[in-house]
């Protein structure tokens, strides 16, 4: 008897189509290659030993300890993958098309999809800005399911004034007990103070920052007196969108949020991924997979 698919089925019938197999495709197969710099075999550290593979050497904990460490590997050891997921009322923002929370699903379905069929384990870690819920790690195609199903069921109502990215920080470092795989997918639209926690993350796992946008966050249109509504505080305000002042702020408020930002992710040693609404999934997994494994050679080269 044929039944109706969910929600969460179609959105994983859609990825496996336009997505995975392209992904399929492209790679033969070899997601080895296409995982490489996400750390899927990593087994321990340990400082460096005379002899050792100066190719195996951590960049960021070696940056942090001032004394050179090296990364062990498992051949096929199955690792846990935590999906960070900031969903406050910001990320509601977008066109009818494809909002932010709409790639926010489809990434965090993709790079689970991925994990699964290797046999890892993924979970995740759901945000909107007041009391984060947790999702246990599972392996296959139902947990993937699963994730898909809480992102799309998970309210964003507001019982905070403003998001706090610690909050959601905190709660990862205090449940994720082995070294993972971790990330963090936000627009990051947070008050001051989770970039400090940010670092402790970075002691025991691999980070990566995904940050979601829509390009129409960052130009605002000429229309006059406009009343404007702040998605994270509800709170309204009235302005001259028109005023040549605040278009120059407006542009270079936003370029330095954006610089800040960057700047934080390099500081802990860790590599940002943003991704327009607009953006093309595929190429932009490709691109920055191929820029994880030219700079993971450039720093090699350097070192020998």
């Amino acid at each position: 008897m044929w039944k109706q698919p969910t929600r969460a089925e179609q959105v994983l019938d859609r990825i496996d189509w336009t997505v995975i197999r392209r992904l399929d495709g492209l790679l033969q197969g070899d997601y080895r290659t296409f995982f490489q710099g996400f750390g899927l075999d990593f087994a321990d550290i340990r400082e460096y030993q005379y002899g050792d593979d100066v190719r195996t050497l951590d960049w960021n904990v070696t940056a942090r300890m001032v004394t050179p460490y090296v990364r062990r590997y498992h051949e096929d050891r199955d690792i846990t993958a935590w999906f960070l997921l900031d969903l406050s009322p910001s990320v509601e923002f977008g066109s009818p098309e494809r909002r932010k929370r709409d790639l926010l699903t489809e990434f965090t379905a993709v790079l689970s999809r991925l994990l699964t069929r290797r046999g890892n384990k993924v979970g995740c870690i759901l945000y909107d800005g007041s009391v984060p819920v947790l999702r246990p790690p599972g392996a296959g195609r139902k947990q993937v399911l699963t994730l898909i199903q809480d992102i799309q069921e998970y309210s964003t109502e507001r019982t905070v004034p403003e998001t706090d990215l610690s909050i959601l920080l905190e709660a990862a470092a205090m449940v994720i007990r082995r070294r993972s795989l971790i990330f963090l997918i936000s627009d990051f639209y947070s008050v001051p103070g989770w970039e400090r926690v940010l670092g402790q993350l970075t002691i025991r796992n691999e980070v990566t920052g995904i940050r979601i946008y829509d390009p129409d966050e960052s130009r605002m249109p000429p229309l006059g007196l406009v009343w404007i509504e702040d998605a994270e505080t509800g709170e309204q305000f009235l302005l001259d969108s028109s005023s040549r002042i605040f278009q120059n702020n407006f542009a270079t408020l936003n370029e330095k949020r954006i610089n800040d930002l960057e700047r934080t992710f390099r500081s802990w040693g860790l590599d940002l991924l943003s991704i327009s609404t607009e953006a093309d999934l595929v190429r932009e997994l490709l691109r920055f997979s191929s820029y994880r494994k030219l700079r993971a050679g450039h720093a090699a080269r350097r070192k020998t």
